[in-house]
């Protein structure tokens, strides 16, 4: 079991997504909350998939492919932190990102399987880790974060927008 981060592990405003990790078994709670999600990709389907609940808010494919970049990067933070490599991440602009991909033209069922590949890619990460690696303390967007920390803040990302999707998009 991979101990919950303290908040001395991340910068204050993650802590917010951290908190909705609602176990400290963050590998499995990845895992099942893979399942959930793709379950709920496939009850929304490829008709909705460009619906936004205001016209300047993401669409659902927009949605899902933030969560797939951010993993990215949130992950690939993980792993530089891992190996005990010193060289500080940069900071990324989530809104400039979702308008430079091309997520709306793309079908809902592939944005939602290159989610699933990339969630594969991070649990064979975490798997791979020992508890020292776990542990292990780097800079990101100028703010000091554990390995731990990184993929409590992937799960919890995930719990706050999969609830925005419930909640705005598909009421």
């Amino acid at each position: 079991m991979i101990p919950r981060p303290a908040p001395s592990e991340y910068a204050p405003y993650y802590g917010r997504y951290v908190a909705l990790v609602p176990e400290d078994d963050v590998l499995a709670f990845l895992d099942t909350q893979k399942r959930a999600t793709q379950a709920l990709l496939k009850e929304v389907g490829e008709e909705r998939g460009g619906h936004r609940y205001a016209p300047d808010k993401w669409s659902i494919k927009q949605v899902v492919g933030h969560l797939t970049d951010a993993e990215r990067v949130f992950a690939y933070r993980a792993l530089v932190i891992s190996r005990s490599d010193r060289t500080p991440q940069a900071g990324f602009e989530q809104d400039d990102w979702v308008t430079k991909a091309n997520h709306d033209q793309r079908p809902l069922a592939d944005v939602a399987a290159e989610f699933a590949a990339v969630r594969e890619a991070t649990l064979s990460l975490g798997r791979s880790f020992s508890d020292e690696m776990w542990g292990r303390t780097g800079v990101a967007s100028d703010c000091s974060f554990t390995a731990r920390a990184l993929l409590f803040i992937i799960a919890g990302h995930e719990v706050h927008h999969v609830g925005v999707l419930r909640e705005r998009y598909l009421t």
